[in-house]
């Protein structure tokens, strides 16, 4: 029987693996310790009095596969299924989705006639590049970058328009949307399994996308993972923000009964003797039997002091990258477009990644009262010290001007914001490199080599997604009692 579980950071990954550890009398004893004085990590929302509502980090959860329905489970269990606010894959914002490229907006190819005719900045018929995928071989690369990738499986569909290939529009800008990252140092079996899993098992994305990966891991189907089924949702929130979920997870830690929950209070260092741990932290220290870190891999470094040299050098190599957020709010409807948003590509826009209309998934969100337009604009990630320098060192009113400039070139919004909030969020988003999943085995590997009684969560290691990281907190709290 474990004895004392201690789970590091209380982000959504730590309190997942808190939330699934209780459920089972395997543990006698769970920890929290999060060095924040807040639960919850980058999922951070501002409710205001008049009812607007503001996300900062993540905003939308998509429900599909696994690990949407894991999340969609959990959203049960603690009974918050009157809260969501789903949007349907026929709704407008999951219709249309633009690019900005060669100063305007280009709306993205939806369903088949996307595929079918040419769509600028394209200057063929998708449908093209498709045919051609299914008949190119297999690559011989354990690992690729997206951009190889795609490159090399879509050939180099052109855009005359801008002198540039699919890859460098299309799949830059869906690298800067979900990683902001560059695509061409990610690695797309770490990034984007679906399609390196597609071509292994199939040796064609298409072929792979219209047969299906095969069996994946099995999920119970909770009453609203059927009604997201039924309904065809594509993405969903909650009516008092996302932050609403840790917050729900936190009532249930403090109610249960069976998690001591400590907020400000950082980890100082972890020493191992073996067969438990050691914690320091700032007025003294506590043991466990085994920790859970759903840390960023750089967190645990620092912790780990000089336990374990071999992980902690794996540890660092995971990089991290930056990124602003701006929320906007402007009297009356000034979109020109409507949909979710629009991407840029980095051959358009170095620091600027993508800009979110808000209001049009999630108009519940607005306040009461007249009608208002709420628009995030997001910048930075990898190109973030190459466009605006150290970010310890920037005012909020240059990123603030940085995205209202933004919002008047893209979308013509020639008004000034009646409200905005601007957030740096600093490392928040680690990037899978090439050779990511082999750091991960190698690493994986000292720490059953060397019988450490550690567990890895969080978002450094298997997926950058909200429903990843709740899905790698449940993975690693089974991993020491079994399926709960």
């Amino acid at each position: 029987m474990q004895k004392t579980v201690a789970v590091l950071g209380g982000g959504i990954g730590g309190l997942s693996a808190c939330f699934h550890l209780s459920k089972s009398h395997q543990v006698s004893k769970i920890v929290l310790l999060e060095g924040d004085g807040r639960f919850g990590g980058w999922l951070s929302s501002t409710r205001r009095e008049d009812g607007a509502v503001f996300e900062h980090g993540p905003r939308g959860i998509r429900p599909a596969g696994a690990v949407g329905r894991n999340t969609l489970n959990m959203v049960e269990e603690l009974g918050l299924e009157s809260e969501v606010l789903p949007v349907t894959y026929d709704h407008v914002a999951s219709k249309n989705r633009y690019l900005y490229v060669g100063g305007q907006l280009h709306k993205m190819p939806s369903g088949l006639g996307g595929v079918v005719r040419t769509v600028a900045p394209f200057s063929r018929p998708l449908v093209q590049s498709v045919l051609k995928e299914i008949l190119i071989s297999r690559g011989k690369e354990e690992d690729e970058s997206v951009h190889s990738f795609v490159s090399r499986r879509l050939g180099t569909e052109y855009s005359p328009l801008l002198s540039l290939h699919l890859a460098d529009i299309a799949i830059d800008s869906l690298c800067r949307g979900v990683f902001a990252g560059d695509c061409r140092k990610l690695s797309v079996r770490s990034c984007l399994p679906p399609l390196y899993n597609a071509e292994k098992a199939r040796g064609s994305i298409i072929l792979g996308m219209l047969l299906g990966p095969g069996p994946g891991p099995d999920e119970l189907s909770s009453t609203l993972t059927k009604r997201a089924a039924q309904e065809n949702w594509a993405q969903w929130s909650l009516k008092r923000g996302l932050q609403n979920l840790p917050e729900a997870l936190e009532e249930r830690m403090r109610n249960g009964g069976r998690v001591e929950v400590h907020k400000d209070t950082p980890v100082m260092g972890l020493s191992t003797n073996g067969t438990g741990w050691e914690i320091q932290l700032e007025d003294g220290t506590i043991k466990a039997d085994h920790i859970i870190a759903a840390l960023p891999a750089k967190a645990l470094v620092s912790a780990l002091l000089t336990a374990a040299q071999p992980l902690s050098q794996q540890l660092r190599e995971i990089a991290t990258v930056t990124v602003a957020m701006v929320n906007l709010e402007y009297e009356g409807s000034v979109l020109p477009v409507t949909g979710f948003g629009h991407l840029v590509p980095s051959s358009e826009d170095r620091g600027l990644l993508g800009v979110v209309y808000d209001s049009v998934p999630f108009p519940q969100h607005n306040r009461t009262g007249g009608p208002t337009t709420r628009i995030t604009v997001m910048m930075g990630g990898a190109w973030f010290q190459e466009v605006f320098g150290n970010p310890e060192e920037l005012t909020e009113q240059l990123l603030l001007d940085r995205a209202t400039q933004a919002v008047t070139s893209h979308l013509g919004v020639t008004t000034l914001p009646i409200w905005s909030a601007v957030a740096l969020l600093k490392d928040c988003i680690p990037q899978y490199y090439l050779g990511h999943r082999k750091r991960l085995e190698n690493m994986r590997q000292y720490i059953r080599d060397h019988n450490l009684p550690l567990s890895l969560a969080g978002s450094s290691y298997d997926g950058v997604s909200v429903n990843d990281v709740i899905f790698s907190g449940r993975t690693a709290a089974e991993g020491l009692v079994g399926k709960v």
